[in-house]
């Protein structure tokens, strides 16, 4: 019988440090990456995209952390469904209940929430470089509404690293 192993997603809004995060912590500890998938899937697009490209995008994103999750040992998630649901809600004004339901089948998770307190990286498949704290608190209104643990990472170049790596110490990771 496989189990699925529990998981850390690195979460927050656009340009808040993620996927350096993720990147980072994913060499050090050794942990498989399950990278995301929606910056591969917009070039693909060529950045214009719909509702239903999005819901694409989320449900290949929940099918390779799902299989990476089956091999066992912890899984690092460079974002997750979470991030979905909010840019549904925020662009389209609504997200099916399905992603949420599919989210909260994916425990156990712990996320790393990153503050939006570095600079703003234009790059031409972002969106919304004034609204990243809206953003953030829209992450952490959801996580903690569905009693979901998490860790908000802030700070500057090393210090985000340092606080993920004691955050996962304390976890026992």
């Amino acid at each position: 019988m496989s189990h699925r192993a529990p998981l850390i997603v690195i979460s927050g809004p656009e340009s808040s440090g993620k996927t350096t995060l993720a990147g980072q912590l994913a060499s050090l500890l050794g942990m498989p990456l399950v990278v995301e998938v929606a910056r591969d899937m917009l070039e693909q697009l060529g950045g214009a995209y719909s509702e239903p490209d999005v819901y694409r995008m989320a449900i290949h994103q929940w099918r390779l952390q799902e299989s990476i999750r089956q091999t066992g040992g912890l899984a690092l998630a460079d974002t997750d469904l979470l991030t979905y649901r909010i840019w549904l809600e925020e662009r389209f004004g609504t997200c099916s209940p399905w992603i949420a339901a599919l989210h909260r089948r994916t425990l156990p998770v712990h996320y790393l929430l990153c503050v939006p307190d570095i600079d703003w990286e234009p790059d031409p498949l972002r969106e919304n470089p004034h609204d990243r704290d809206l953003l953030l608190d829209r992450h952490r209104q959801i996580l903690q509404a569905e009693g979901m643990s998490f860790d908000l990472i802030s700070g500057q170049g090393d210090e985000r690293l340092r606080q993920a790596l004691g955050f996962l110490h304390h976890l026992g990771i």
